[in-house]
């Protein structure tokens, strides 16, 4: 089996818990996601099974949220999942939100939570929060694409974003720190994942919709659709060489290029001077 599943992860399970079931279903180990979703989190999970799994690296990284921030109150993981550290009782309004977007959109810099799997010299984050030891957290570079108001809530103090990010972006930390400048404390309530990449919400699939291994092949999405690069199409001759590893001459622009034969992903190659040197092969 080969090929991508667009796994729609309800809330309260994990990532790991996805690929559990799927690994049970289909009896294959080879199974991976391309980004951990977090349990308090809900949305788009995509999954690669078989060879696939090489092919993460390949997928585009981008994501869209709906997130849901609650003013007022602080927690240490920031969201519903943590204690309660600081709240505060000033209210704020639509056009305080609006004057403090502009500094979340962009390149920013942001430091991600300390309850997080982020590792710091070969540590991840939260376990040093659960044993209570300090660690120097250094702020990493993200980019937000959109960043848009869906909804405020005045009398609740809830506000609903869109938005669309890079890969590494922590929404708990824009929340937190749309908190933190509007000067009331904020903190994550819901968050969904609307897009990963080409992998969107509408076209998820449940995994109680999985109890198969026929019904998994029946929802495989084939490789080649979801690769964003250049493709090639192999002669005979060029298949049998890329097939033992062997670079060839190509007419193409320097980057990854997807070798391909009769609509079948055959290779992935780097071309440098039209000449592409086999990085995977997948027959």
């Amino acid at each position: 089996m080969f090929g991508f599943l667009n796994i729609y992860k309800p809330q309260g399970k994990t990532s790991h818990d996805v690929v559990a079931v799927l690994r049970r279903v289909t009896k294959i180990k080879q199974i991976g996601h391309t980004g951990t979703l977090d349990p308090f989190a809900e949305g788009v999970l995509p999954i690669c099974i078989g060879k696939a799994t090489r092919l993460i690296e390949y997928l585009n990284d981008d994501k869209a949220y709906i997130g849901t921030v609650q003013f007022g109150k602080t927690t240490t993981t920031y969201d519903t999942e943590g204690e309660i550290v600081k709240t505060s009782n000033k209210k704020i309004s639509l056009i305080d939100i609006e004057n403090c977007l502009p500094q979340f959109r962009g390149e920013i810099q942001q430091l991600p939570p300390i309850y997080s799997a982020i590792k710091v010299k070969g540590k991840k984050l939260y376990e040093y929060a659960r044993n209570g030891e300090e660690v120097e957290i250094q702020p990493r570079s993200v980019n937000i694409h959109k960043l848009e108001i869906i909804d405020f809530d005045e009398e609740n103090q809830t506000l609903q974003l869109h938005i669309e990010c890079s890969k590494g972006t922590y929404i708990r930390s824009i929340a937190h720190d749309l908190g933190e400048n509007l000067g009331c404390g904020g903190h994550l309530i819901k968050l969904v994942r609307t897009k990963a990449g080409k992998f969107e919400l509408n076209k998820a699939v449940n995994l109680d919709e999985l109890q198969t291994i026929e019904q998994v092949k029946s929802k495989l999405i084939y490789p080649l659709d979801y690769l964003d690069y250049n493709k090639y199409e192999l002669n005979s001759d060029e298949k049998e060489k890329v097939s033992h590893g062997m670079a060839i001459n190509i007419n193409s622009k320097d980057g990854t290029v997807i070798l391909t034969q009769n609509n079948e992903l055959i290779a992935v190659a780097e071309v440098e001077n039209n000449k592409a040197k086999i990085s995977k092969v997948f027959i």
